[in-house]
C-alpha cells in the first residue's frame, strides 16, 4: 500500500468518525446528557476530519448557530484543500 493510499483511508476513516461524532453529540444535546467538548469536535475536524464534520452538521442540524462551527468547520476545509494540493504538487512522495 503506497502512501496515497494510507492518506485515502485515513481520511475516509476520520470523516466517517466526525460525522457520527457530530450525530453522537447532537442526540446527547436533546437527551440532556453528558457533551463531547466542542474543542474535542474541532479537533476532528483538524485532524481532517472537516468533511464528515460539516456533512454532520448539516445532516444532523448541529452547531449550525455557532460562529466557531460554520465558519471555522469550512475554513479548515480550505486550509487542508490548500495543504493537500502543496503536498501533492511540491513533495517528492507524490511528485510522479
Amino acid at each position: 500500500m503506497n502512501i496515497v493510499s494510507l492518506i485515502i483511508c485515513y481520511l475516509v476513516a476520520i470523516n466517517i468518525v466526525a460525522f457520527f461524532v457530530y450525530g453522537i453529540d447532537k442526540l446527547k444535546a436533546k437527551r440532556n446528557k453528558w457533551r463531547i467538548p466542542e474543542s474535542t469536535l474541532l479537533l476532528l475536524a483538524v485532524i481532517g476530519g472537516s468533511i464528515g464534520a460539516l456533512l454532520g452538521m448539516k445532516v444532523w442540524h448541529h452547531k449550525t448557530m455557532h460562529k466557531k462551527f460554520t465558519y471555522g468547520v469550512p475554513l479548515i476545509i480550505v486550509i487542508q484543500i490548500l495543504f493537500l494540493n502543496y503536498l501533492f504538487f511540491t513533495s517528492e512522495v507524490f511528485v510522479r
